[in-house]
């Protein structure tokens, strides 16, 4: 059950920290400053919960992981409600500090980008995050720093996502404001579910071949 609650109060702090900054000081910190603040929450939340959960907060983490034979199916349906259910927690919060609502912080598409463009983008970024996650946490790679490289990975994914889809690569991350969003969030929002879930299960298949065997 711990582990279940650390995947919560972890995707609760990832979203209310980065949707945060990006509706409350998205003006001023800019993209860039948006994308750095979910890498370092990401970062630090690996080192209070990973020795807890491993500190997916991330359904596409999550189902990555068991597709590349790094964690239990039995446990993915727990860990993704847990996730979820943070996401929106965090979001509803939000909606109670934010007067105009959750709308500037939601997924959908930006600018002249199309949903092929956007799902092209969704899968291939997150498959950068989840390979960076299987990578720095393997067997054979330096113990004790795998929160580093993850959270610069989804602060760089996030500065090249955020012009194209306002940078979702996390499905937990999205629904929750999706649903204090209007109906154009809600209707794109199947895109920011499959694409980050086909971007995991992509990097444990590239993580296997580029592995191979021992």
């Amino acid at each position: 059950m711990n582990k279940y609650l650390a995947e919560f109060v972890g995707t609760f702090v990832l979203v209310f920290c980065g949707v945060g900054a990006a509706l409350l000081a998205g003006k001023v910190i800019g993209p860039a400053g948006v994308s750095l603040t979910f890498g370092l929450t990401l970062a630090a939340m690996a080192y209070a919960i990973g020795p807890i959960s491993g500190c997916h907060i991330n359904p596409a983490v999550t189902i990555g992981l068991a597709a590349a034979g790094r964690f239990k199916w039995a446990d993915v349906g727990g860990y993704v409600l847990g996730q979820i259910v943070g996401g929106i927690a965090a979001s509803a919060l939000l909606l109670l500090i934010v007067p105009n609502g959750l709308g500037d912080a939601a997924n959908t598409m930006q600018g002249n980008y199309g949903p092929v463009a956007g799902f092209l983008a969704e899968m291939v970024l997150t498959m950068v995050l989840v390979l960076t996650v299987i990578g720095s946490t393997d067997a054979k790679a330096p113990a004790g720093f795998a929160g580093i490289p993850i959270g610069f990975a989804l602060a760089v994914t996030n500065f090249v996502a955020i012009p194209v889809t306002n940078a979702s690569i996390n499905p937990a991350r999205s629904i929750g404001p999706a649903l204090f969003s209007g109906p154009d969030a809600l209707g794109q929002l199947w895109l920011f579910i499959v694409a980050p879930i086909a971007g995991g299960i992509l990097a444990a298949l590239v993580f296997a071949v580029i592995r191979g065997k021992d």
